[in-house]
């Protein structure tokens, strides 16, 4: 079967010049008018075409929404970007000859013929010539779907470690740290700051029945920590106590627990047995100091001594040594790196294996933008050459060739660039309802951070956009240096040129 289906794809491809030239002369006809990009007209069969690639791709992007990237959906999370992306080449192919008419005429009341000329020469190029916008947009969309998924894989990862440690590095004892911890893991190299924290994971409400962890901080450290994680940032002023001492503490609390304990002050009994009266401040979905739905966090001054030694420390910093931390901390405490728990989430083929596939969709449909450009700009390069020839013998200098060449390609790749940001940002926001990149993104099955949500990537949007401008002028500088190298004479022979 591989070698009937090369035999037949070989035979296509060889017999379907001859056949269309034979088909187009079949009858003797007069010569009609050139189908120019701004005159030509869709014929039915094409907004038929047109119509159903439109209804497949509604039904594509409706049905994923609805049920998810399930088992049975896996050609949809594969098609779907494909279809939007056809279907917004297609709007695009439309639109772009009245764009050309509309920007036609204010050019010709502008000084010089440069501009005027190159928006002239784009809008009587062959229909055939508008077909790389199809190619164009197709890639974009490809390339910004799996840079997209990429990127929220990456920071889906980013945001369970961090949820996971608190911070940069975390150090933690069931019991008190030993005494001088804190300055010695200060002096290890990339440590900028550490935030001592003493948590009491049994901690009781006063009627015994329902723990609750509490952690007791140094308010201004611990809020310059939540400052830099963006987990739970507030002012630290508003954490410490107010008034008389024997008043209640203000407390930090997540959802769950201010919905239970509400904003009346109450009382909780510490691990040491000793008791503290706390009123809720302040609610934080997150935290540093505590992973999970409960949690409060108050002041250490207004805890006794036993309960206010320090049991973990949260470190921030850059390119952190874990031998060397783990050095300084001895054989007790234990030591957690924010990069280590990170790199346990690709430790399985799923993981790897989705990552190459997405990146390989991204450098194909990268690869795909720049053939078809170059193609279309190496098809109409035996054209402008002789049309520079000719313009050289009336005045045309070389600064001019170049600039009409790189405005003559701008009304092509300019749509292009547009429509494929505007393409790939809406495929993304129309598929993220339906896609979970948990799966790919996190070797388990569950998160930390919770569901990880499909994300527009500004790179993943403006960096294939940038290439396609710059290959642009770059072909057309190139095409006209060239050009005034070879000389005139080569190009101005009878019968050459359109």
């Amino acid at each position: 079967p591989a070698l009937w289906a090369a035999g037949a794809v070989t035979a296509v491809a060889c017999l379907a010049l001859p056949l269309r030239a034979a088909a187009a002369h079949r009858a003797v006809r007069v010569h009609g008018g050139r189908r120019d990009a701004a005159s030509a007209r869709a014929s039915r069969r094409r907004t038929v075409a047109e119509l159903t690639a439109v209804a497949l791709a509604l039904g594509a992007v409706e049905t994923l929404r609805r049920r998810g990237a399930t088992d049975a959906s896996v050609g949809l999370v594969s098609s779907a970007p494909v279809l939007v992306g056809v279907v917004a080449a297609l709007v695009l192919v439309r639109l772009h000859p009245p764009a050309l008419r509309g920007l036609a005429r204010p050019a010709g009341r502008l000084r010089g013929a440069v501009g005027h000329l190159a928006l002239a020469r784009a809008g009587r190029t062959t229909v055939s010539a508008v077909l790389p916008l199809l190619a164009l947009l197709t890639a974009f969309t490809t390339a910004a779907f799996g840079g997209s998924v990429l990127a929220g894989v990456s920071d889906a990862r980013d945001r369970a470690a961090l949820y996971a440690v608190g911070a940069d590095a975390r150090v933690e004892s069931t019991g008190p740290l030993p005494s001088g911890l804190s300055d010695r893991l200060a002096r290890v190299p990339g440590v900028r700051s550490e935030a001592e924290v003493s948590i009491a994971h049994q901690a009781k409400a006063a009627d015994g029945r329902q723990s609750v962890p509490v952690a007791g901080v140094r308010p201004d450290a611990y809020a310059a920590l939540a400052a830099r994680t963006g987990l739970g940032e507030f002012a630290g002023g508003e954490l410490a106590r107010r008034g008389a001492r024997d008043g209640p503490l203000p407390a930090l609390a997540s959802p769950v627990v201010a919905e239970r304990f509400g904003s009346a002050p109450f009382a909780v009994r510490m691990e040491d047995g000793s008791f503290v009266t706390l009123r809720i401040a302040l609610v934080r979905e997150r935290t540093p100091a505590v992973s999970g739905e409960e949690f409060l966090v108050v002041d250490r001054a207004g805890l006794s001594a036993e309960a206010a030694r320090p049991t973990a420390l949260l470190l921030s910093g850059d390119r952190l040594d874990a031998d060397a931390l783990r050095r300084q901390a001895g054989g007790g405490p234990s030591v957690q790196l924010r990069s280590e728990e990170r790199a346990r989430y690709v430790d399985s083929p799923l993981q790897s294996g989705a990552e190459r596939v997405y990146t390989a969709a991204v450098a194909a449909g990268a690869g795909y933008a720049a053939l078809a450009l170059l193609l279309s700009l190496a098809g109409a390069a035996p054209e402008r050459a002789a049309l520079l020839a000719r313009l050289r013998t009336m005045g045309l200098t070389p600064a001019q060739g170049r600039r009409l060449l790189v405005l003559e390609s701008l009304p092509q790749a300019v749509p292009a660039v547009a429509g494929g940001v505007l393409t790939g940002w809406a495929v993304v926001r129309l598929l993220s309802p339906g896609i979970d990149l948990t799966t790919i993104a996190l070797a388990g099955a569950s998160s930390p951070a919770g569901r990880a949500h499909l994300r527009a990537d500004p790179w993943s949007l403006a960096l294939p956009a940038l290439a396609v401008l710059v290959l642009t002028v770059a072909v057309g500088v190139g095409q006209a240096w060239w050009s005034g190298r070879r000389g005139a004479v080569p190009q101005l022979r009878a019968g050459d040129g359109p």
